[in-house]
């Protein structure tokens, strides 16, 4: 969507909106971490982001990935910087297509610095001289598909013009196409205001918008560095209540956030602008303390469709911004969802995908694999050479002790709260759960923790519990579910054996659902076969890779190997979404060998009275004789092309 549209929307409601500036870090594990900021971000509610362009294109390739990872994967509206300076005509329509086919619609046309090592700036044989010629080199290209924002410089440009002086140029960039002005850093206010209104009167017309740019203030080091860098005048009350605590950074930050806010207020109060654009130098803490300041930042519970329309959120790469069904199984790896079914050719027509589809191709090539490297996560998941670690490691994630699990990217959600209990407890059983959601019998739509859609509304969910369960145990468990009439199931070893009690053509399960004023009902998240083949591949890759953050060799790799290996990928819908506790029952009594109880609590503790269920007796619990695990010829690969598919235990 372009810029000018979503503020344009905003303000019309007496809504000020903000934005934030990144830049590409240096180093793979940078790049990272800045993603799983940036997603954390989001919660604060940008309007949108934007992508810095290093000079001469330096960094150029990486630029054009984040725009595409924030546009597509995390559903961020994002800007990408594009400079002209010792730019080759080729690389720009290289960038200008790369951010096309990303979904994204909107540029930063600069003319850029010159790269470090040149003294001088010369203009590169066939490319571009200044803002303007870039300007029109994209409108002559693709029409109005981007937005172009322009460069103001409300304290004068750092070649030597000053800021009246710069004016014209300005003029002259919004003739050419420019539609949205972001500015230099400033701390000055008046003087912010006083330039603001006489680029308007110099004829910017009031549908662009001027938006200021804020570098909150982190240390006091760093502030004045980066204020004698751009040139900036810092007034003298600011330097006045920062000198006596220039050497305490939590001070500095305190006060700081006082002084960027007061400022904010006076641009916001004067009329000129209803925009902030911050400049986090990668950072989120001081930008979030001025937004908390300014009370400006969404309500969590808030029912605004705008800002919580699905239960899971939603790409803006090109042709998926209506996409509006996602199977269960990504839930805890939106990444990944997203780039390996991004090539789906049926998007966004048909729902579900398709097994010819490029999407279920070679793994790697989507990037799908851990984040981190191996020694990030051995200090994180520790070393486990026995079920009792692993089970241990578990009940730590369930706890929120374990920021995330080779197959979780994120915390547990707050949604597994009421879960927490029984998620304990299966995993100190040693039944390692891997996704989960409660049942849900009509929850208003403007529910803090299960509400999405628009207001007015009630949403639902079936209770879901996918789990990872050991070969001694799998035979009991099948025997337990077949016996309920209400629950579906699929479970699958990495050989791909498949066993279901799915319908032959394995299509769509709603698992969560909502009901609307004037609306059809909305059925975003749904188990299905076809999804969750592809999932079980990338499933047990991870777990493949999670072995190899440990040496050859070693204990702990030949122990994640066996479980990868051997152990069964169950998922598990009861579909009587009134019953809560339906899934659970179907456990009880049982317990993988080498997990020993703990302070003499017995395993019949959590099923409400009853030492059975479903008829199975405790002897049962060891689960009988074994099934064939790992002498599954490759054939039977399911999502090979295998035709051996078992349903309800026979083969079909």
């Amino acid at each position: 969507m372009h810029i000018t549209k979503k503020l344009a929307a905003a303000h019309a409601e007496g809504r000020p909106t903000y934005s934030f500036e990144y830049f590409p870090p240096k180093t793979a594990q940078g790049v990272q971490n800045l993603y799983d900021r940036m997603d954390r971000m989001h919660a604060m509610g940008p309007a949108f982001i934007d992508i810095t362009w290093g000079a001469g294109g330096r960094l150029s390739s990486l630029t054009c990935e984040m725009v595409k990872v924030a546009q597509s994967a995390y559903g961020l509206e994002t800007c990408m910087h594009l400079t002209c300076t010792d730019m080759e005509q080729s690389k720009i329509d290289d960038a200008l297509k790369e951010a096309y086919n990303a979904g994204c619609t909107n540029i930063l046309a600069l003319r850029g610095d010159p790269p470090r090592e040149k003294e001088k700036w010369v203009q590169t044989e066939g490319g571009f001289r200044y803002a303007r010629d870039l300007i029109k080199y994209i409108k002559s290209k693709y029409g109005d598909h981007f937005d172009i924002g322009i460069a103001g410089y409300p304290e004068g440009c750092d070649d030597g013009t000053t800021a009246d002086e710069h004016i014209p140029y300005l003029v002259e960039k919004v003739e050419a196409g420019g539609t949205f002005i972001v500015t230099q850093m400033s701390y000055d206010a008046d003087g912010f205001i006083k330039w603001a209104k006489k680029i308007r009167a110099a004829g910017v017309p009031e549908s662009v918008p001027i938006i200021p740019g804020i570098m909150p203030i982190q240390t006091h080091a760093s502030f004045i560095r980066r204020a004698n860098w751009s040139g900036c005048r810092v007034p003298p009350e600011w330097h006045k209540a920062l000198e006596p605590i220039k050497n305490d950074d939590v001070a500095v930050r305190e006060v700081g956030k006082d002084l960027i806010a007061e400022f904010c207020r006076k641009l916001l109060d004067s009329g000129i602008t209803m925009h902030l654009h911050f400049y986090t130098m990668n950072l989120a803490a001081s930008t979030s303390m001025v937004l908390d300041e300014l009370s400006v930042t969404p309500e969590k519970d808030t029912p605004d469709p705008s800002i919580k329309p699905l239960p899971w959120r939603q790409s803006l790469g090109k042709n998926r911004r209506d996409e509006n069904v996602r199977p269960i199984f990504w839930r805890n790896r939106n990444r990944s969802y997203v780039a390996r079914t991004q090539d789906w050719d049926e998007f966004p027509n048909g729902r579900w995908g398709d097994s010819r589809s490029p999407a279920f191709g070679e793994l790697d090539v989507y990037g799908i694999g851990l984040k981190g490297t191996n020694e990030h996560n051995r200090k994180l998941w520790g070393e486990p050479k026995t079920v009792k670690d692993v089970s241990d490691l578990f009940v730590g994630y369930m706890k929120g002790k374990v920021e995330t699990l080779p197959w979780s990217e994120a915390p547990i959600s707050s949604e597994a709260d009421v879960l927490q209990e029984d998620l304990i407890d299966l995993n100190s059983r040693g039944l390692l759960t891997i996704n989960s959601q409660p049942a849900v019998d009509g929850a208003k739509s403007s529910d803090p923790v299960y509400g999405w859609g628009p207001r007015n509304g009630y949403v639902y969910q079936k209770a879901y519990l996918e789990l990872l369960i050991s070969p001694e145990l799998i035979n009991t468990v099948m025997q337990r579910i077949e016996a309920d009439p209400d629950i579906t199931f699929y479970a699958v070893n990495n050989s791909g054996e498949l066993k279901t009690n799915a319908d032959s053509d394995g299509g769509p399960n709603a698992v969560t659902w909502g009901v609307f004023p004037g609306k059809e009902i909305v059925q975003p998240t749904i188990v299905e076969t076809i999804s969750f083949l592809a999932w079980r591949d990338e499933f047990y890759h991870l777990g493949s890779q999670w072995s190899k953050c440990y040496d050859e060799g070693s204990e702990a790799r030949e122990f994640i190997t066996e479980i990868t290996e051997s152990w069964y990928l169950v998922n598990i819908v009861h579909n009587d979404f009134r019953q809560k506790r339906g899934i659970y029952s179907l456990f009880d009594g049982l317990r993988v060998s080498g997990v020993e109880r703990e302070n003499g609590v017995n395993d019949d503790a959590h099923t409400n009275g009853h030492a059975h269920t479903n008829g199975v007796k405790d002897d049962e619990a060891t689960g009988g004789a074994k099934p064939e695990t790992n002498g599954v010829p490759d054939g039977n690969n399911v999502v090979n092309g295998a035709e051996k598919v078992l349903t309800n235990g026979h083969a079909k």
